[in-house]
């Protein structure tokens, strides 16, 4: 599939999530304009309405997307310019400068979903000990509440960005749709209302109780076979003729 190919699917597949929005030239599909929203009621930027930038490489997936956005935000991880300093955006292979993994840098594996769930929630879970941002850096790890207070600024600033009559999404309407369960008492219920036939009891071979009696008492009959003809007697009395033949003295 082309580069052209995939973005089109990753496009469709994403703007049916509530918590980003998506823009494109039908001419320029390497070119995404997008608003991510932060839905995390425990978030800082709970609220925040963050205008971005996705361009995407002409041999996608193979090279990382560039990412920015469209106004700085104030975090340890992100450049004045907009640049956010994030390994899945980093360039396939090891780097032994940064200590960074393969792992954990770009592969052709990775998507723009993935891109955008780990920079959401890089913003509530900045990596200080290499800033992109010193000061910001500083304020997070020394003064909490002066860090959110100046976040809370860039949040509000947001804010105006949004759509007049666009709602924004909360979280509890991101959340997926709980699994349906099945009631089993309404299962068993359904199931006992069903009338099976199991057919005639006589076409399975079944019959009376007078019928299975006269068949066991066929059983008992044994036949006496004695010179030319045939005696049919009872397995019982059979069984005392024998037992008398085997006692009886036997003649000199």
């Amino acid at each position: 599939m082309s580069s052209q190919g995939i973005l089109l699917k990753e496009y469709k597949e994403l703007s049916k999530e509530k918590w980003l929005t998506i823009d494109f030239d039908e001419e320029n599909i390497y070119r995404w304009d997008l608003a991510l929203m932060v839905v995390n009621p425990d978030s800082y930027y709970k609220g925040g309405y963050f205008k971005c930038q996705l361009l995407f490489p002409k041999n996608y997936p193979y090279s990382p997307p560039d990412f920015r956005f469209a106004s700085p935000l104030w975090h340890p991880n992100i450049y004045p310019d907009g640049r956010i300093c994030i390994s899945i955006l980093h360039a396939p292979g090891d780097d032994i400068m940064s200590g960074e993994a393969a792992g954990e840098r770009w592969s052709p594996a990775q998507r723009v979903e993935s891109v955008l769930l780990s920079i959401v929630s890089l913003l509530d879970d900045p990596e200080i000990n290499s800033p992109a941002n010193v000061d910001a850096s500083v304020m997070y790890r020394d003064d909490k509440a002066a860090f959110r207070k100046r976040v809370l600024e860039d949040v509000e600033k947001s804010k105006k960005e949004i759509p007049e009559g666009f709602i924004m999404p909360t979280h509890e309407s991101t959340k997926p749709a709980a699994p349906k369960i099945v009631n089993d008492d309404d299962f068993w219920a359904d199931s006992d209302a069903e009338d099976f036939d199991f057919g005639d009891d006589d076409d399975m071979g079944s019959g009376t109780d007078e019928q299975f009696d006269a068949d066991s008492d066929d059983e008992d009959v044994v036949n006496n076979d004695s010179d030319d003809e045939t005696t049919q007697i009872p397995r019982a009395e059979k069984s005392e003729q024998l037992d008398s033949e085997m006692t009886e003295p036997g003649e000199d």
